[in-house]
């Protein structure tokens, strides 16, 4: 299985998921009124949307380059996760305000033990989701992947919190619902803001990983007729980046051979798995 079809098929595990942990959720968080499992239920409401920009972002990033898109579709996973860290941030403000609310008006809820069983459900389903996209992550490096990775983990640790207010609610400690609200929250915002600039550093461009270009010019130097390799620059193209060199051989050195030095470079840099394209520039020394 690619990459492609790999995000594929998570992305729509992720759909069917959480619309099943959505309806569960909001069904007894409305009957017993309880804070934290409508802020749950809300957290999978937002699950449902980033399983589908994983889905429509990854379909778009799959699509081979064209000419308009010399270089790909690649970016569109950053777009598409940056649209999923929005929402979760649109999401987790909103609900720190219900929760805020619901602390300050001393809202009780009705214990049930559907609550319960529901927590224990998603705790179940969630950490099933997270171990199988973990699994495609570590194969493809993703970042739609990834962004559906640390959700599921996070929701497996929400619902744990959402499980222990629900309990001291038996006990009639209903402080402890919106408490757990307002953690919901900020883990839910803080995950968002994470994303975000992962998501914004790519988008501007931010250049390679300091190991791989270690790696490109371990690779340049162990040409013996390249006397001087000036500075690396390099571009993104979603997960993979362009990247031009310039490089300095010997003047007496014949067009010919300093293009098969060039080329034969350029096909050794493209095969490592960070890199999309190599354009090397050659000058005299």
């Amino acid at each position: 299985m690619n990459r492609y079809d790999s995000a594929k098929r998570a992305g729509i595990l992720g759909i069917f998921g959480n619309i099943f942990l959505l309806i569960i959720k909001a069904i007894v968080g409305a009957l017993s009124g309880s804070q934290a499992m409508i802020a749950d239920a809300a957290n999978s409401a937002s699950d449902i949307f980033a399983s589908l920009m994983t889905f429509i972002g990854n379909k778009i990033a799959s699509e081979p380059d064209d000419n308009n898109h010399n270089f790909g579709h690649g970016k569109a996973e950053y777009i598409f996760s940056l649209f999923i860290s929005i929402s979760m941030i649109f999401v987790a403000v909103k609900l720190l305000c219900d929760s805020v609310l619901s602390l300050i008006h001393n809202e009780a809820f009705v214990f049930s033990w559907f609550l319960v069983a529901v927590c224990i459900i998603t705790i179940i389903v969630k950490f099933l989701l997270y171990l199988y996209t973990k699994s495609l992550f570590k194969k493809h490096d993703n970042i739609l992947l990834k962004a559906n990775m640390k959700d599921h983990r996070n929701d497996c640790i929400v619902t744990s919190c959402t499980l222990i207010s629900i309990i001291f609610g038996l006990f009639g400690f209903y402080i402890f619902d919106g408490i757990v609200g307002i953690g919901i929250s900020i883990w839910i915002c803080y995950t968002g803001i994470i994303i975000l600039i992962e998501s914004c550093n790519i988008l501007m461009d931010v250049c390679i990983d300091s190991d791989t270009e270690k790696l490109i010019l371990d690779l340049a130097h162990s040409y013996k007729d390249i006397k001087k390799i000036d500075n690396i620059s390099s571009t993104p193209v979603g997960y993979q980046y362009v990247v031009v060199i310039t490089i300095y051989v010997d003047g007496n050195m014949s067009t010919f051979e300093s293009h098969n030095l060039a080329d034969s470079l350029e096909k050794d840099i493209t095969h490592l798995d960070k890199v999309y394209k190599t354009i090397i520039h050659v000058n005299p020394i």
